[in-house]
């Protein structure tokens, strides 16, 4: 029986130094780099033969002409007219049309149930009532007075006839030797006194006179000033009829039926659909470009309508200016609403004599960097630098020349290759 030792677990191991090893190790990796290197070589090979059918492809043509630069952009619907109507007083509201009624100008909308005014109207028209009668009070007290300060001067006027009567008849029996020399000088003081007192009743008649129109022109002014107050109270209180102040359509009813409101609630929206415009969204990149007057061509459905731009923000807001356009001549598309949702292509310039080829995805994807010019069956890439961009074309400014055919659109399929063959 042979007895069993471990030389089959024994390992052979190598005396060579150890430089020799590690040159082995560099031999291979060599000899990977080198199989590396053949397989991009053999991959890009294979990528310069790609082949893509081109029917796949969209293809333009490099023109020169007329560039119009554009943007389009998204708006909606507004009014150009939509007036919010307030409650002037704390008060109840009793509306009488609703919202999506149509409505004319003066037409009662709401009622407003306001008790402290409406009293407030009565107490005042009570006091105009007292002043207009003192007023004719004051005017009978001067017509008193004056008939009075008439009298009186009347009487003295009489007086000063009748002294003037006794004077003449004593003088003429002074002189006759009848009267003695005192009575003719009494009956001249009798005279003198007849003509003081005429004289200061007719001023005092003046006078009278005066006084009484001075009392009767203030309470005619202060009964004029009391309906001055009075026209204010009722003009107040009218305005609790709520009226529309155009022709239009109820828009919104901003609190509920018989709510009770402060003073300046809002209450209601009025619409003139006969006068509709749009508000553009436009991305802050033309925000420098936009300027008024501008023209705006606003697709609503199957219609394309002209207009222009009448107003701008002066503000950004979420990476947007807002813009106002008005349809040109006032003439707006048919079955426009409020809010509607639209598109709209804003004209930002025109320039005459451009390089330019149809706009397509080739300008992201590749930055505008370079393009795939196609020459018969085959498409090489080339540089390229293209300046504006609209709506449909985009602006070339070095790397192509009239008449050059470029893939705008499915050159991610060639896969960056440097050329590529197409397949009909």
């Amino acid at each position: 029986m042979a007895i069993r030792d471990t030389s089959e677990h024994d390992v052979h191991v190598s005396t060579a130094p150890p430089g020799r090893g590690r040159r082995r190790l560099l031999a291979i990796g060599g000899v990977a780099a080198v199989a590396l290197v053949l397989a991009f070589g053999v991959a890009a090979r294979f990528a310069g033969s790609r082949s893509v059918d081109a029917q796949r492809l969209r293809i333009a043509t490099v023109t020169r002409g007329m560039f119009v630069r554009d943007a389009s952009v998204n708006g909606r619907v507004v009014a150009a007219v939509s007036p919010t109507l307030y409650a002037p007083v704390a008060s109840t509201v009793v509306f009488e049309k609703h919202a999506g009624d149509t409505v004319k100008k003066g037409d009662i909308l709401a009622r407003l149930v306001s008790p402290e005014l409406e009293s407030e109207l009565a107490r005042e028209r009570s006091t105009l009532q007292q002043l207009e009668s003192q007023t004719g009070t004051a005017r009978i007290a001067a017509s008193r007075s004056r008939l009075d300060a008439r009298k009186e001067a009347d009487e003295a006027q009489i007086a000063l006839q009748s002294a003037e009567r006794d004077l003449q008849r004593i003088e003429r029996g002074f002189k006759g030797g009848a009267l003695a020399e005192i009575d003719y000088l009494r009956a001249q003081d009798a005279l003198k006194t007849s003509q003081i007192r005429s004289r200061n009743a007719i001023q005092a008649a003046r006078l009278t006179g005066t006084s009484a129109g001075f009392s009767v022109q203030t309470s005619a002014e202060e009964a004029q000033r009391q309906r001055l107050v009075v026209a204010e109270a009722v003009r107040r209180v009218d305005e609790l009829n709520v009226r529309a102040p155009i022709d239009g359509v109820i828009g919104t009813t901003l609190v509920a039926d018989r709510a009770v409101v402060p003073a300046n609630a809002a209450l209601l929206t009025v619409v003139d659909l006969s006068r509709l415009e749009v508000e553009l969204e436009v991305p802050e990149t033309y925000a420098e470009d936009l300027g008024l007057g501008m023209t705006a061509q606003v697709q609503v459905g199957a219609t394309t309508s002209n207009a222009t731009i009448s107003s701008i923000s002066p503000e950004v807001v979420n990476r947007q200016v807002l813009a106002r356009v008005r349809f040109a001549n006032g003439r707006q598309p048919p079955g426009l609403r409020q809010n509607q949702r639209v598109t709209a292509r804003v004209l930002i310039e025109e320039r005459p004599n451009v390089l330019m080829v149809e706009r397509g995805p080739f300008v992201d994807s590749g930055g505008g960097r370079y393009a795939y010019f196609v020459d018969g069956s085959s498409a090489t890439k080339r540089p390229l630098r293209v300046g504006a961009t609209s709506i449909s074309a985009v602006e070339i400014l070095d790397g192509a020349k009239p008449g050059d055919r470029i893939v705008v659109a499915g050159s991610d399929l060639f896969g960056d290759a440097e050329k590529v063959t197409l397949s009909q």
